[in-house]
């Protein structure tokens, strides 16, 4: 028996970081659920969205809480017969809520990190706290197991849908990176990451004053954020400062990284599922990553990438090593990466469990 969603998200960002979250949506209409989307009408994915049976209304809250959009979306659960909504972001969330009360219509909320929602926080209670919410769906356990410690709603209904992905998204050729000062022959890590605290990048460059003075190691940086005259300290103050490559904010990241020996994310805290390891993993390269969130679903320790202690930048550079003096395993860690995307990660299960998550949830 199929059934009726309304989903409330934002589109308006590059068509590589919504393809994972909007083709659920597709995957779904394409399994028989009737599926609406109330997003912004100039996205760049409205039309595709379109043409794979997914209705769209041109509307999304610009506000966290917003009178109006509350009266909008009460007024589209009246007319519509939803039997859920499924809320992507807090603007989305506060307003849905509120314009639910009273109706009969299971309202769940997406949650892709973790941390940040306590008993004690007030403003939990307009978003994942609000008694109103009867389900929660999670990017990763390690978000579900955090949220569940938390919430008043029944655990059961906390569960998790990874965002998956599809080999055949990743088409690009692996970029030059001879363009970043990058020499030939080198064993470069690549980090993608903006510079926020949490992305661990001082823990990162700590890590290169306990490697090999004379190793063949270069680190490539790719992301926001990262000429501020703090990490440039860092930088500077680093054994291997001549090999530390800045590329800055790049929309070629999944290229670049490509063509990197190894990937490294060394977040100290709050990861969900992080889309640059998964890019990483789909074109074959290593990675290591911190044990932080999801990060550590995404691989199978040892096998399929490395897995170290937050903030441990000894351990960081201890697993860097190992890569390095093993090429050719780094290089069947990378092969079994990339296999263990298309097995375990992939957008077809993703569309599935969501479809199995509601139906569970509206009894069917």
């Amino acid at each position: 028996m199929s059934f009726k969603l309304l989903i409330i998200s934002s589109y308006k960002d590059t068509w590589n970081s919504v393809r994972p979250e909007a083709e659920i949506f597709i995957g779904m209409a394409k399994l028989g659920v009737d599926v609406t989307l109330m997003t912004q009408g100039d996205a760049d994915y409205v039309p595709r969205f379109r043409e794979n049976g997914v209705k769209v209304i041109d509307f999304h809250p610009k506000k966290k809480f917003q009178w109006s959009a509350v009266k909008r979306i009460r007024q589209e659960l009246k007319q519509g017969g939803y039997d859920a909504v499924y809320m992507f972001n807090n603007k989305a969330i506060t307003n849905g809520l509120f314009a639910a009360i009273g109706l009969d219509v299971k309202m769940v909320s997406y949650r892709g990190q973790t941390g940040n929602i306590s008993r004690w926080d007030p403003s939990s209670y307009l978003t994942h706290l609000h008694p109103r919410l009867d389900g929660i769906l999670c990017v990763a356990n390690a978000v579900r197991d955090d949220l569940r410690n938390h919430v008043w709603i029944n655990p059961e209904n906390v569960a998790t849908v990874y965002k998956g992905h599809s080999l055949e998204w990743y088409q690009d050729t692996p970029a030059d990176l001879s363009q970043f000062g990058v020499p030939d022959g080198a064993f470069t890590f690549g980090c993608v990451a903006n510079a926020r605290p949490r992305k661990g990048l001082p823990v990162l460059l700590a890590a290169t004053h306990h490697l090999p003075a004379d190793s063949n190691i270069h680190l490539l940086l790719v992301g926001g954020g990262m000429d501020t005259d703090e990490v440039r300290a860092l930088i500077d103050a680093s054994p291997m400062k001549e090999r530390i490559h800045l590329a800055g904010f790049r929309t070629d990241a999944p290229a670049l990284i490509a063509s990197c020996s190894a990937s490294i994310l060394p977040s100290t805290k709050r990861e969900g599922l992080p889309k640059t390891v998964i890019e990483a993993m789909v074109y074959g390269v290593a990675p290591i990553v911190s044990d932080t969130g999801g990060s550590a679903e995404l691989i199978v320790d040892g096998e399929s990438g490395l897995v170290v202690q937050p903030g441990d930048d000894a351990g960081l550079a201890k697993a860097m090593q190992t890569l390095w003096q093993s090429p050719e395993q780094t290089l069947e860690m990378g092969r079994l990466a990339k296999e263990r995307i298309e097995a375990h990660f992939h957008t077809s299960q993703s569309a599935e469990q969501t479809k199995a998550y509601f139906e569970r949830l509206l009894g069917h």
